[in-house]
């Protein structure tokens, strides 16, 4: 995609996401979904969606809200508001969508859309990843992805850390 005013139309609401879905099953379009807090862009995400992106006709990627990643991660997360989380992963060539949710997993989101194929990342069983059960139910399938070592947004975050009191 080389028109950058593209991009913002790659972030949907739940009920955008679902309309887009209908049409593109019409089409047999394999729909695959993923999801994280995506806060410091690296390395590690990179792997970890262009692996989901193997996966899929069309990728969804579920965002952590502010909220929801303030609950997660703790009061100073994110790093990047989820506009600007959204926007970068929305500009990313493998990922077709991008769709904010509220709760602390993607639970709600993922009933709602059924994707053939949900990916996660990690060192997760199928039993604690959310969604897969209700996936599975449907016919779909479970993806657990390796992550690669040594990138992390909390590392990265450390490292700075570790940097600015070195330098005090």
């Amino acid at each position: 995609m080389r028109r950058a005013d593209c991009i913002p139309e790659k972030i949907f609401t739940i009920e955008q996401i679902v309309k887009k879905l209908s049409q593109l099953r019409l089409h047999n379009k394999k729909i695959v979904f993923t999801n994280g807090v995506f806060d410091i862009l690296h390395q590690g995400h990179i792997y970890s969606l262009s692996q989901a992106a193997k996966e899929a006709d069309f990728l969804i990627v579920g965002l952590n809200s502010d909220s929801s990643v303030k609950r997660l991660k703790g009061e100073t997360r994110p790093i990047n508001n989820q506009d600007s989380r959204a926007l970068l992963l929305a500009s990313l060539v493998m990922v077709d969508a991008v769709v904010i949710f509220e709760e602390d997993t993607p639970l709600e989101m993922i009933k709602s859309i059924m994707p053939d194929v949900l990916v996660k990342g990690g060192d997760y069983t199928i039993e604690q990843i959310a969604g897969a059960k209700e996936v599975i139910a449907n016919g779909g399938k479970v993806v657990i992805n390796p992550i690669l070592e040594n990138f992390s947004t909390t590392g990265i975050i450390e490292q700075l850390k570790n940097q600015a009191s070195k330098e005090n």
